[in-house]
């Protein structure tokens, strides 16, 4: 999606059972790219397959122990079973954890709780050691994946993204009325995945259009619950921006650290401040949440209403020139150390400010494409009309839309392309609140015209006048 990132390199097939149950099952193995996790495609669809054993997991086995006892330490008794749902491990390498646990003396068998698995509670020993654990890192949950696994396992998903094609980015637009070329523009920087710049006057449709292009984005993306770098924990998987998928039914071998959601879009305004470019630490948890650009890997980033963040924008500018320029950002913990991430995102902005005065010129030139939405003619406004009527399936009598341009023109008021959506809901508003049909008379139109834009001055003026006479 950026304008750099990892080579592609080849994956090869491995031997795997599973597969002479199901030839239309295919396992990728990591021999030629260790840092990819075994990987199924089956049926045209392709997930993260389950670890075989604790070395597969890519994570250090004490790493993996020191959860589980954090688990055990939370509950007074608790079965393999039981941890093996919430650590997300297949129940074979979760009792193999506690089985190491268990002769480090820190878990104590109460019984069989099944084929295989038991019953446990945590010993003293066991309680003082996950006491201190809990003090350095409080976090209870999936167990992470790999910071590298992730990378490249994104890197993997984007190679393998169907291309965007012309007739999705005019499906996209379809509802939209945009300046003769604009459409190439977007469909450009759609298609190379690279940035958009969007400038204008407000009210001509850039914070739209970000949606619209986000909807052009295929496919559903793996992102583990959380990753460990550096043995900390960062948790990336968040309900508030990435939507779970449920196209498909979950495989029985899927690796369930990982899950599916839809590309992410992530909008971002006037809130945005230079802290939230960085890895988000909890001292009450004692452990670290991604920035929300780190949360939209894999789709759009919206910056909307730049230039009227609580930073500066030269501090976004210089925060960002590297990351766009190289695809990848670099993360800072609380000890110091930096971490590489991707920074692998469609990235928006969107503001009506003049771009000279909020935006570096070094800023532009790397964000790929640049569109200025300007405010449309009377003939675009008369289509904008045109195509909103005929989406709410309203008809309007014939003099509705030569009445709107003259009454601009006399109040010397410029056009904004929302206006036109804006002004047919108050009308839609009115005819509700009078229990009539709905109904774009010039009464009404007056009367949304007026509860829109209020009274010009020098009419208001003139009626004080006579009131006053």
């Amino acid at each position: 999606m950026g304008s750099g990132g990892l080579p592609r390199q080849p994956a090869i097939m491995e031997r795997d059972p599973a597969k002479a149950m199901n030839p239309s099952s295919t396992v990728f193995a990591s021999e030629s790219d260790p840092q990819l996790p075994p990987v199924r495609e089956e049926g045209g669809a392709s997930y993260p397959r389950a670890p075989s054993n604790v070395e597969a997991t890519g994570i250090d086995e004490m790493s993996l122990r020191d959860l589980a006892l954090k688990f055990a330490y939370s509950v007074p008794q608790l079965t393999t079973e039981w941890l093996a749902e919430r650590i997300r491990l297949p129940v074979a390498i979760t009792e193999a954890l506690c089985q190491g646990l268990h002769r480090d003396r820190l878990l104590e068998i109460l019984g069989h709780s099944g084929p295989g698995c038991y019953r446990y509670a945590i010993t003293q020993r066991g309680v003082e050691r996950a006491g201190r654990l809990v003090d350095i890192c409080a976090y209870v949950g999936p167990a992470p994946v790999a910071l590298d696994a992730y990378t490249r396992m994104l890197e993997w998903q984007l190679e393998q993204r169907p291309a965007i094609l012309p007739n999705d980015i005019v499906k996209a637009l379809a509802d939209v009325v945009l300046a003769e070329g604009d459409e190439e523009v977007i469909a450009l920087a759609v298609s190379s995945g690279r940035s958009l710049f969007l400038h204008g006057p407000p009210g001509n449709g850039k914070t739209t259009l970000g949606s619209l292009i986000h909807a052009t984005v295929k496919g559903d993306l793996w992102i583990p619950h959380c990753i460990e770098a550096e043995n900390s924990i960062i948790q990336l998987y968040d309900p508030e921006c990435h939507k779970l998928s449920t196209d498909t039914s979950e495989p029985q071998d899927l690796d369930r650290r990982w899950v599916r959601i839809r590309p992410p879009f992530v909008v971002v305004g006037g809130e945005l401040t230079i802290e939230q470019l960085d890895l988000v630490y909890s001292p009450a948890h004692r452990f670290y949440h991604a920035p929300l650009h780190i949360k939209a890997n894999g789709g759009t980033y919206l910056i909307d209403d730049f230039g009227r963040q609580r930073l500066e924008p030269r501090m976004l500018i210089n925060r960002w020139i590297m990351p766009l320029e190289s695809s990848e950002d670099h993360l800072t913990l609380r000890t110091g150390q930096q971490i590489r991430v991707p920074f692998r995102q469609m990235i928006i902005v969107a503001t009506n400010l003049d771009p000279e005065r909020v935006v570096d010129p070094s800023f532009l030139r790397r964000m790929g494409y640049r569109l200025l939405l300007s405010s449309p003619t009377p003939e675009r406004f008369a289509k904008i009309v045109e195509k909103y009527l005929a989406r709410v399936g309203a008809k309007a009598p014939q003099e509705l839309i030569p009445d709107l341009i003259a009454r601009y023109r006399s109040e010397k008021r410029p056009m904004q392309a929302c206006e036109a959506r804006d002004l047919i809901e108050r009308a839609r508003d009115i005819c509700r609140f009078r229990e009539q049909p709905f109904d774009l008379s010039k009464e009404v139109m007056e009367l949304a015209w007026r509860s829109y834009f209020g009274r010009k001055d020098a009419e208001a003026a003139r009626s004080e006048s006579r009131h006053v006479g």
